[in-house]
């Protein structure tokens, strides 16, 4: 059965850091590029944060670049994300991807990676407020 599960989410006061983790089964994320998505009340899901397959690529949303990084170790079947100076805003529910398509881009260098097949998790919710 494949499985993606999410942990780590909770409350966390402005500025303050959480990292997020999902967890694989079913199958290996060693052949699948992973995003993290989030989704607040009332507004559509929106790609947070990608990694190629071998990790080598990263690329993130503007509004958290220099704040979240994307990770994963793939002998483990696990993707983190690690979210510093959260702020109000970054209040959602977390959902890990396996298979959406990312694309990094830097200079005329573009690189852009999928997988035919597409698995979302349940999500984790990560409220920031004092």
């Amino acid at each position: 059965q494949v499985q993606l599960v999410e942990s780590g989410g909770g409350l966390v006061q402005p500025g303050g850091s959480l990292r997020l983790s999902c967890a694989a089964s079913g199958f290996t994320v060693d052949n699948y590029p992973m995003s993290w998505y989030r989704q607040s009340p009332g507004k559509e899901r929106e790609w947070v944060a990608g990694i190629s397959k071998a990790g080598g690529y990263r690329t993130y949303i503007d509004s958290v670049k220099g704040r979240f990084t994307i990770s994963r170790d793939n002998a483990k079947n696990t993707v983190y994300l690690q979210m510093t100076s959260l702020k109000s805003e970054d209040t959602a529910v977390y959902f890990c991807n396996a298979g959406s398509k990312i694309t990094y881009s830097s200079g005329d260098f573009t690189f852009t990676e999928r997988h035919e097949d597409e698995y979302w998790g349940q999500g984790t919710q990560v409220t920031v407020s004092a």
